[in-house]
């Protein structure tokens, strides 16, 4: 047996044999009990989807915030109020 060129005696080959072409005829169509893919999203999926559309966290203002609140001076009656008034809000439904 003699070998020429790099690619040995016959050439080269592939690993697997190659499947047969699948056409679909013109006109023809699929039939109605065909197989057809299914996706189904878990509610774990659907949390970490809606995480990464959360706007980007403010670092400044949350620092802002943390000192206002070691201080003291966060809290405010007026503060509570707007807070107790969307509570009620979200909680009536609107």
């Amino acid at each position: 047996m003699e070998i020429h060129g790099l690619n040995g005696a016959g050439g080269t080959q592939p690993i697997y044999p190659r499947m047969a072409a699948y056409t679909v005829e013109s006109g023809s169509s699929v039939g109605v009990n065909a197989p057809r893919d299914h996706v189904e999203i878990s509610s774990l999926g659907q949390m970490l989807d809606g995480i990464h559309r959360l706007p980007d966290i403010r670092h400044e203002r949350v620092e802002a915030v943390r000192r206002q609140i070691a201080e003291g001076v966060y809290e405010t009656p007026e503060k509570l109020e707007i807070a107790l008034d969307r509570l009620l809000d979200e909680m009536s439904g609107f």
